[in-house]
């Protein structure tokens, strides 16, 4: 395969795996009669609006051919002849340097087979196959397709075929929503997602900025420009290195994001389900207090030293080559004070809509400020000469991360107490320990309290001083919101809502406002009662579920216009088990099966066949008949979100 190919294969992968949509494909399949021996079988692939299959036959170096495997390990038939495919359609493609052929909206494939046992009974194809719009391509690479002798297709998914019941329970959930050309406009608004992707890139590059000043980066950042400048035969080949050492640390940096691509091409859901999951939140509040307790000073955590040894080694190399393994070797090295602030950053892109490709750009801001101060001072040496000398103040900023870590691991164990309703962790009891973390973050900054690591305060510094009023006011500010049920509006997405509360409240709903979980029971009563329904996609664990409530709905116009919707909020990470007559296996267009046996999975699956997305918050209008009233709505500001309520009642109402 030439080199070409592999660049768009990357290319488009990276692409792909900002989409959250079903297959693009969907497969149908017959198998027709010849005479006593010979049968025809006929695939037909109907292509989603906008994309485009490729044919079997493609010159070498452009894109994948659709590739059909027959599995006859048997030998229980033979192909008569080759598959045959209905007519393409051509075009020259520039990154390709040459004509392809692809298929649009519908394309048929026929392939003549001989039966030689009596032990047939179905056909297994593998379909191999790439598609590809104007923004984005798939890869599909090993579909199954499953045709009985009568031309029947099955859905084959480890040996597993969906019965009746199952069958029934996923009809239910297509909603066949009417006018939906009218209203259903894409979802992404490119303006809001640039500046969703602007932000957590900033986010990245505040973080890489923390990580500078801690005690594990901020002492390397003269030693290693010493070294550029000094030990290199020129100035300029100093410089060089310098600046290709910085580009290797974010490069390594964006490197960490690569995975979550892939998974998230996988299944859209899925970086969804793995902020969500429990145990994993666990894990992470239990892996940020060890983080804590570690920048207290009470044991060191760092990777193996054969690690860093090994990557030193290499970096004696030289040249290109070396400059790469120097930048890793910082990267392992400083992993003990940058592993809880790369942490953060993992948890909370991949708890956001967006996913992976949030991750990256968040990876590319931290990387870059890391970066940054090596590659300029490499260009101004004499800056050096300004730094502050490394002390006691920079164990002073370990110790305040640590406080900050022990605050947001109480998020990743509120996330799992709140998906499975085990109470632990109320809004009270969530605020009241935080009030614990700075008011004695407060009391280290003014010398109150001391750590291992800690020498003798002499005097505050001007830094200490602020930070600590800073802590100290932020303190009260929690108590006020305990004690005298202010509105805690900073915290709105970490703290656990307001009805999680350790007094009994009326509703469960946001707000107290009246609301259903069960998507018929709202349904029935929008019907009854003539009026419009608000769908809430959300989430227990979803930052941006909570602002929205908490900041926008509390607002009083949107307040009002919200109770004259028939509000159905839908838990996408409820962990709790349907009954089991509910348990069912869902079909997917690909023709493989997944298990819906929680609430979250259920209404999961219910926003990806009927809205084509994952991402919480998302808002659809609809009426009692079915119709969309306006278009679908995300995270937004109050007068974005209040317009649109108001547009979707007008619409009712004409």
């Amino acid at each position: 395969m030439k080199k070409y190919t592999w660049i768009f294969i990357f290319f488009s992968f990276f692409s792909f795996a900002t989409t959250a949509q079903e297959s693009t494909v969907g497969w149908s399949s017959s198998l027709e009669k010849n005479n006593a021996s010979e049968y025809t079988l006929t695939l037909k692939a109907a292509l989603t609006e906008g994309w485009h299959l490729y044919s079997q036959h493609l010159p070498e170096g452009g894109p994948l051919p659709t590739v059909f495997t027959f599995e006859n390990e048997k030998n229980l038939y033979q192909l008569i002849g080759k598959t045959e495919e209905s007519e393409t359609h051509s075009s020259y493609e520039e990154i390709f340097k040459m004509k392809t052929f692809y298929f649009e909206n519908v394309a048929i494939f026929k392939q003549k087979i001989k039966v030689l046992s009596e032990e047939f009974s179905h056909l297994t194809i593998v379909a191999s196959y790439q598609t590809c719009n104007d923004e984005a391509c798939t890869f599909e690479p090993g579909e199954e397709i499953v045709v009985s002798l009568n031309g029947q297709q099955l859905v084959a998914n480890k040996n597993k075929v969906i019965d009746s019941r199952s069958q029934i329970l996923s009809d239910q959930l297509d909603l066949k929503l009417k006018n939906r050309k009218t209203y259903f406009l894409d979802a992404e608004n490119s303006e809001q997602k640039k500046k969703g992707l602007g932000t957590i890139f900033l986010l990245g590059f505040f973080g890489g900025l923390i990580a500078l000043l801690t005690p594990c980066v901020f002492p390397m950042i003269p030693l290693t420009v010493s070294f550029f400048t000094k030990k290199t035969n020129t100035k300029r080949k100093g410089v060089s290195n310098a600046l290709l050492y910085g580009f290797f640390i974010t490069f390594i940096y964006l490197l960490l994001s690569l995975p979550f691509h892939f998974l998230d091409s996988l299944d859209p859901e899925i970086l969804n389900s793995i902020s969500t999951n429990v145990w994993l939140n666990v894990s992470f509040f239990v892996i940020f207090i060890i983080f804590a307790i570690s920048f207290f000073g009470y044991f060191e955590i760092t990777l193996p030293h054969a690690w860093s040894n090994k990557m030193d080694a290499a970096s004696d190399i030289g040249g290109i080559v070396g400059t790469f393994f120097m930048a890793l070797t910082l990267a392992i090295v400083s992993f003990s004070c940058t592993g809880p602030i790369l942490g953060s950053l993992l948890v909370g892109a991949l708890s956001s809509d967006g996913g992976a490709i949030q991750l990256t750009f968040g990876m590319l801001g931290f990387g870059t400020a890391l970066a940054l101060p090596f590659t300029l001072f490499a260009l101004f040496p004499n800056w050096l000469n300004n730094l502050p000398k490394s002390g006691g103040w920079l164990n002073t900023v370990k110790v305040v991360l640590g406080f900050l870590e022990v605050a947001l691991a109480l998020k990743f164990l509120s996330n799992a107490d709140m998906v499975q309703h085990w109470g632990l962790l109320k809004r009270e009891v969530f605020v009241g320990i935080w009030i614990l973390v700075f008011g004695g973050l407060a009391l280290y900054l003014f010398g109150k309290i001391k750590f291992p690591h800690d020498g003798p305060l002499k005097k505050l510094s001007l830094g200490r001083i602020l930070v600590g009023l800073a802590s100290a006011a932020f303190t009260f500010y929690l108590i006020s919101g305990l004690f005298f049920n202010t509105s805690l509006n900073i915290l709105s997405g970490f703290a656990p809502p307001k009805f999680y509360s350790v007094y009994e409240t009326n509703t469960e709903c946001p707000l107290d406002l009246n609301c259903f979980k069960d998507f018929q029971e709202g349904f029935e009563y929008a019907k009854e009662n003539n009026k419009p329904i608000l769908l809430d996609f959300t989430g227990w664990a979803c930052v941006n579920c909570r602002k929205m409530e908490e900041n926008v709905w509390s607002d009083p116009e949107v307040y009002n216009a919200l109770k004259k919707y028939v509000l159905i909020s839908l838990y996408v990470d409820d962990r709790k088990e349907l009954p089991k007559e509910l348990q069912f296996e869902y079909q997917k267009k690909n023709g493989k099966t997944k298990t819906i046996k929680t609430i979250g999975s259920k209404w999961a699956t219910f926003q990806a066949i009927n809205f084509q997305t994952a991402s919480q918050p998302f808002y659809v209008q609809i009426s009692p008949s079915l119709e969309w009233l306006n278009s679908p709505e995300k995270y937004t500001d109050k007068k974005t979100y209040l317009n649109w309520l108001e547009k979707g009642l007008a619409n009712f109402n004409n």
